[in-house]
């Protein structure tokens, strides 16, 4: 609706004593009966950090660092999705392997070569999110044994978006617990045995 006037909204001073600024990263305790869009990150509201396939991992290591995320869009030229990026990945055993099975010298591993293609990832649908309780998405990355669950709609256009990211670290945090899925096991079990070989 188009108006000529619109009236100013109500205005107050602030003190000094009592102001402070929302922390988006970490959002207010819940429960696992709480909704569980409130431990969803919203990428309508917060913008997605991506990398591109053909960029290095220690490259892909310092963008987490410096966006304060455990989790990279891998995207092409027209930000199609084409795989994710997790730090578990970096950390984990699968840049060495890529290293030894490609004679490459570890600072020479490609995102490509150690991302979640998008054909593997697993993803949840924001209708049905919008129905569920916070521990429904606990079962969820349990069942699947993932740190990360991507919420998926359609846009105007019909094309399915990344409307949305459920991360074990921040369900935890929002919960004032741990959340242990078999993704976490494997990554130590990696860690492990790479240092014993």
């Amino acid at each position: 609706m188009n108006r000529d006037f619109y009236k100013p909204l109500p205005a107050s001073t602030l003190s000094v004593e009592d102001c402070h600024v929302a922390d988006a990263m970490n959002p207010g305790p819940v429960s696992e009966d709480s909704p569980a869009i409130e431990v969803m990150t919203d990428l309508r509201r917060i913008p997605a950090a991506s990398i591109e396939p053909d960029a290095k991992v220690t490259l892909a290591n310092q963008r987490m660092i410096a966006r304060g995320v455990r989790l990279l869009f891998v995207t092409d030229d027209n930000d199609r999705v084409l795989g994710l990026l997790t730090a578990t990945d970096i950390m984990g055993e699968r840049p060495l392997k890529a290293a030894a099975s490609r004679g490459l010298h570890a600072d020479e591993i490609l995102v490509r070569d150690i991302m979640t293609p998008v054909d593997q990832i697993d993803a949840v649908n924001i209708n049905d999110v919008l129905h569920a309780e916070v521990g429904h998405v606990i079962a969820t990355l349990k069942d699947h044994g993932r740190q990360h669950a991507l919420v998926l709609e359609r846009d105007d256009l019909g094309r399915t978006i990344v409307r949305g990211i459920f991360s074990t670290t921040q369900i935890a945090r929002q919960l004032g617990t741990v959340i242990q899925t078999p993704e976490i096991a494997r990554t130590f079990s990696e860690i492990e045995h790479a240092i014993a070989h």
